[in-house]
């Protein structure tokens, strides 16, 4: 590597870092100041989603349709999970589940659905039905049977946090694009999972997707959110980053077929082994196509 190549190497490497770190950490006068970017650092940050690139039907020679499940119980995921106690903690630093959260709720994110399908749209107050189980005590109900007010104190309320996500479902769409010659991936859909929160107290309760969010719709926002990086905490990598970029360990639990899109665990059942290894088999069955190109 000659000088020229290096220093421009290493000038690229700390506008990076620069761009990525906490802002304004070490010239802060008080601890308010911490994060705050000044009106210099926003002009030359110019931050923004990579777009992405207009694809011509034409140009798909290929597609498969996959869902992908993302189980946060593995390490590779905890980036995506974690943190999910915010109290004690900065709040430039939340989970995936608190952003998706937080920006449904001001409204950053308006289209939020039913099903991987994308056909009923939901609003705010039919998944706070979903999030939220309201129940009443036994001495609750003998007030109530006495003809008293019911007192606060004999009200359970139970949401679902960050705390209780298991996973994160993902669709999307795997395409050989003959103009550019390879095989590439497009995300279009997320939802969060966690268990029915009128079961969440049972030993084994059913998983159930909160809902679906459709991802192009979403990707401002999760740019904008950051994710820690274990490796260098001056450079967090942003949720849209890490999904586009599929920094994950995913299974796919689902592929597009003439059964009308049945689940690997609809014909493969109560056989965790079996299943894991169709998952595999789907996904090389996609990696091969690509190679099968190249082969004469």
């Amino acid at each position: 590597m000659n000088l020229k190549s290096f220093l421009l190497t290493v000038t690229t490497v700390c506008t990076v870092s620069g761009a990525f770190a906490q802002a304004n950490i070490l010239n802060a006068k008080s601890p308010e100041e911490i994060g705050v970017r000044t009106a210099a650092q926003k002009a030359v940050d110019n931050d923004k989603p990579l777009e992405y690139g207009y694809v011509d039907d034409r140009d798909i020679l290929f597609s498969k349709m996959t869902w992908e499940k993302i189980v946060l119980d593995e390490r590779a995921n905890f980036p995506l999970y974690y943190p999910v106690d915010t109290n004690n903690i900065s709040s430039n630093r939340r989970s995936l589940y608190d952003v998706l959260m937080k920006n449904i709720k001001n409204g950053n994110i308006e289209n939020i659905y039913d099903d991987s399908y994308f056909n009923g749209k939901r609003t705010l107050l039919d998944i706070e039905s979903a999030l939220v189980k309201v129940d009443t005590t036994e001495y609750g109900i003998e007030q109530l049977n006495a003809g008293e007010t019911l007192s606060a104190e004999y009200i359970n309320k139970r949401s679902i946090t960050s705390a209780e996500i298991r996973e994160y479902h993902i669709k999307g769409l795997w395409y050989f694009d003959k103009r550019q010659a390879e095989m590439k991936y497009r995300l279009l859909g997320i939802a969060p999972v966690a268990p029915d929160v009128n079961f969440i107290d049972d030993a084994e309760p059913d998983l159930v997707e909160l809902f679906w969010i459709f991802f192009p719709d979403a990707r401002k926002v999760l740019h904008e959110a950051k994710s820690f990086n274990n490796k260098n905490s001056s450079m967090p990598f942003s949720f849209d980053h890490i999904l586009n970029a599929r920094r994950f360990q995913g299974y796919t639990y689902k592929e597009e077929n003439v059964q009308g899109d049945r689940a690997v665990s609809e014909y493969i059942s109560n056989n965790a082994l079996m299943q894991l290894l169709e998952s595999d088999r789907i996904k090389d069955k996609i990696r091969d196509f690509e190679l099968d190109m190249w082969t004469y």
